[in-house]
């Protein structure tokens, strides 16, 4: 883990480890979290609770099938549905890595690793998580019916029993 505690947190789930160590460098602004397998990674997200993960889809025991990178981002996106997962992939993955897209994964990225690049799309995933935290912030404190005047009993009524059906996105008509 990167020594830099007040920043975001940022899980890494690499099995390289030289790779590993490009990337300390290349998000020295996050707190980095690593994970080398499908154990540590599910840990590591119950642990820190991070707003973006970067998952390489070749995971041990079968690096070179996507199939427990994968099964890691359905676990990952069940346990945490608004944590934006970023697969990484080779060169010549990109069908499973639009697969994992289709699954849930914000977006995808493929080896080899541009550090401006992969950069970019971290910090692009980080302002659209926060955002997302915003909008539910927001709409769990807006009422249907704030700021609406009502004085008789008859209308107050009536207000109560839309904000009762509001939520419904109004399917009661149809």
């Amino acid at each position: 883990m990167s020594q830099n505690k007040d920043a975001k947190v940022l899980l890494v789930v690499e099995d390289d480890l030289g790779l590993q160590k490009q990337l300390k460098w290349c998000f020295e602004q996050y707190q980095l979290v690593f994970a080398e397998d499908e154990a540590s990674a599910i840990k590591q997200l119950r642990r820190f609770e991070p707003e973006v993960v970067t998952l390489d889809l070749g995971l041990p025991p079968d690096p070179a099938n996507a199939t427990v990178g994968l099964g890691v981002l359905q676990q990952m996106l069940k346990l945490a549905p608004y944590t934006k997962v970023i697969v990484v992939t080779g060169n010549d993955d990109q069908s499973n890595a639009v697969r994992a897209v289709g699954m849930g994964a914000y977006d995808f990225y493929q080896k080899p690793i541009d550090p401006d690049v992969l950069s970019l799309v971290v910090d692009r995933a980080f302002k659209l998580s926060q955002l997302e935290r915003e909008n539910r912030r927001l709409a769990a404190v807006v009422k249907p019916l704030d700021g609406l005047i009502a004085a008789s009993d008859e209308m107050l009524a009536i207000c109560r029993m839309v904000e009762k059906i509001a939520p419904a996105g109004g399917e009661w008509y149809r």
